[in-house]
């Protein structure tokens, strides 16, 4: 992972200094509201419906375990002893004092992090694959790209107040598990006829009230104008975005507004003037950022490897932990694996500070001291040998990550929602529950892989535009009322889902999650999962089962 030169620390502890004295002004008077507002969120705090909330970067979602160990540490000295590992693959705390922020802030840069522009209207953290670097259908490591977009766009004067916040993302494998087709900007990268590095640029996508699959605007751009081509975005995205109304102010709606053709023009013709320029990538700099993540000390693919067959037939969970929690690596001897948060109860993404503290211990064991936060809130270890496989498996099973439920029924996404955010209509933790609590693991099994994606309101923080079966909380007359979609999806087949009726209460959400099941269980084909299935017969058989009377849309 990306390690801070001597540069790199001085700035971010000058930030820390910096914010500290202006807190302090705050406290006194001296800053008003209003003038702390955008300095506290570029620094990664709001204030949330009970407390303040921290927002902490983790650049693309990888994070070494003494990182782990200081978020721990935080949660459990500044906070109510847990965390929130977000879509955003950052981590959220729920309930720090103002006053102690600072002194948070500055425990975060002695292990190289920070809060910097997770909020804003800025350019936000760059996520990309949480199986990055060890993907067995990866073409191109894309981290070294989402470091170079990391170290440009942070402090970068002219993007500081952009009419709305921006998010970047990169896929460099087959399949993409970064969701790009919804981001403000993303890149998809390839090989050209010659072999060189090339990428797919998408702009305009985005979910919240106007959801939008970003088009393409550019295909072939060379990889060291990457960040030249990014300014021109940027620029014409910050000279023609809205700023009178924060709903119409994302570039989803610039691009909607005067097409993507018209704004690929605009694009292209302000990059005439930045191409080759001072932005461009120069090899040595790539050379220096890319040395950061060069693989570690594998063993040999025979070293590393095991046959567990017959502990598989010995141990059931095992087996299947094996099949939902354990992807093929690009070494052969070699696995990654998912350390599931979403055990039934606590809210998913959550982990106390003694679950990261015993994830971190799990790094150190096993995947030589890192993790990955993915964007469905769950930890990876991307570098495990086969060979300890089962002793890992027993060991997440005692602390309590070895839940078998990674893509099935139970693997909920949701917000925070109305339990601690100030925007949100309803809560989202109890529909997770209480959806959880309706399937039992043999069910799951059957249903197979099955995104349910929920969210507190139409910020669609938990992606509920593309969960195979979305949840979204709206308000009706001061009360909680939830709209229910199905269809949607965030890889390379991006949909967005279609809401299926009229809202509905609370206690209803499961049971309808139940019927939505019960089409799918009684109209799939051999090998069809449920996103299949919805794609072929459409949204009319599931309207059917949940609103018999044929009620029309609220």
């Amino acid at each position: 992972m990306y390690r801070y030169d001597a540069v790199d620390q001085l700035i971010v502890e000058e930030r820390v200094a910096q914010f500290r004295d202006q807190t302090k002004r705050y406290f006194e008077g001296t800053l008003s509201e209003e003038e702390f507002l955008p300095l506290r969120l570029q620094n990664g705090l709001y204030v949330q419906r009970h407390a303040p909330m921290l927002r902490i970067a983790i650049p693309y979602g990888m994070l070494s375990s003494t990182q782990l160990r200081m978020l721990a540490r935080l949660a459990r000295e500044y906070d109510r002893d847990y965390g929130h590992f977000t879509t955003r693959q950052n981590l959220q705390l729920n309930w720090p004092k103002l006053e102690d922020v600072p002194d948070m802030l500055a425990l975060l840069a002695t292990v190289q992090m920070h809060g910097i522009q997770t909020s804003g209207n800025c350019i936000r953290n760059t996520t990309t694959d949480h199986l990055a670097g060890v993907a067995s259908d990866e073409i191109i490591d894309p981290r070294p790209y989402c470091e170079l977009m990391r170290q440009w766009s942070t402090f970068n004067p002219e993007f500081a107040y952009l009419p709305r916040k921006f998010k970047v993302a990169f896929n460099g494998a087959t399949e993409d598990r970064a969701a790009i087709g919804v981001h403000d900007l993303a890149f998809e990268l390839s090989h050209d006829e010659n072999g060189d590095v090339v990428m797919e640029v998408r702009a305009g996508g985005g979910q919240g009230r106007t959801p939008r699959i970003a088009p393409v605007i550019k295909q072939g751009l060379p990889w060291r104008e990457m960040l030249t081509y990014t300014e021109a975005v940027l620029r014409a995205y910050n000279r023609w975005g809205r700023r009178d109304n924060k709903y119409k102010a994302r570039i989803k709606i610039l691009v909607e507004a005067i097409g993507a053709e018209r704004f690929a023009a605009d694009v292209e013709e302000e990059w005439q003037h930045l191409k080759g320029g001072i932005a461009q990538i120069a090899d040595e700099e790539f050379a220096r950022i890319a040395a950061c993540f060069e693989p570690p000390a594998y063993l040999s693919d025979d070293e590393a490897f095991a046959d567990v067959t017959a502990l598989r037939l010995e141990h059931k969970r095992f087996d299947a932990w094996l099949r939902r929690n354990v992807v093929a690596h690009k070494r052969a001897g070699y696995a990654a694996v998912t350390l599931s948060l979403k055990r039934t109860g606590p809210a998913p993404g959550d982990a106390t500070s003694a679950e990261m503290e015993g994830a971190a211990e799990l790094a150190d064991r096993f995947s030589f001291g890192e993790l990955r936060v993915s964007h469905h809130q769950n930890l990876i270890l991307s570098d495990v040998a086969r060979k300890d496989l089962f002793d890992l498996w027993q060991a997440a099973e005692a602390g309590g990550f070895a839940e078998p439920n990674i893509g099935l029924v139970t693997d909920i996404i949701a917000c925070p929602g109305g339990d601690f955010c100030a925007l949100a209509n309803a809560r989202a933790i109890p529909i997770a529950t209480a959806i959880q609590e309706r399937f039992t693991p043999e069910q799951q099994e059957d249903i197979g892989e099955l995104a349910i994606k929920i969210s507190g309101c139409i910020n669609s923080c938990g992606h509920h535009h593309v969960g195979h079966i979305g949840v979204l909380g709206v308000d009706k007359n001061g009360e909680e009322w939830y709209q229910i979609l199905v269809g949607g999806r965030s890889d390379k087949k991006v949909a967005l889902g279609d809401i299926l009726g009229r809202a509905i209460k609370f206690e209803e959400v499961p049971g309808f999650v139940n019927k939505l099941v019960d089409v799918y269980l009684a109209q799939r084909e051999p090998g069809e999962r449920f996103i299949d299935t919805a794609e072929r017969i459409g949204k009319a058989p599931f309207k059917a089962a949940v609103y018999p009377d044929k009620a029309v849309a609220a």
